[in-house]
């Protein structure tokens, strides 16, 4: 299976000047987990997720006044559509990472995420598993 089809089409942009709270709820409502950010200063395509809003607002920072740009991951790993899950996958952990900007001819085409590849091969969610609990682990 090829990243072009698990990847999210639909993404969210966002610009450098925003500020975190801006991001995390317009992340909050798409209920998704990374932001383009375009910033043509900074060298065009950044990422933005939750896990650097969670680290802002861990250290003190105040996320209303705090800006997207300052927060922004510019050195970006891209994935090309014709890419497969295992070379997501890969990419993923060699980074230490759970998101990667689509490109396609040098635009964004989407996002892939860790969920998205987890969905595409895990098999269908069976009845019996919607009951087990935690204590069946141990």
């Amino acid at each position: 299976m090829l990243v072009r089809d698990a990847m999210s089409t639909v993404v969210l942009t966002v610009g450098p000047a925003h500020t975190l709270r801006q991001a995390a709820a317009l992340m909050s409502a798409r209920r998704i987990g990374a932001a383009i950010v375009h910033d043509p200063d900074a060298g065009g395509i950044g990422i933005l997720t939750e896990r650097d809003i969670l680290n802002s607002v861990g250290l003190g920072q105040d996320p209303d006044t705090e800006p997207i740009h300052a927060h922004t991951t510019n050195d970006v790993v891209f994935a090309a559509p014709t890419w497969t899950l295992e070379e997501a996958a890969r990419a993923m952990a060699h980074g230490g990472f759970r998101h990667l900007i689509v490109l396609d001819r040098g635009e964004p085409a989407g996002i892939v995420s860790v969920r998205d590849i987890i969905r595409c091969w895990a098999p269908a969610r069976e009845p019996a598993a919607a009951h087990l609990h935690a204590s069946d682990f141990v």
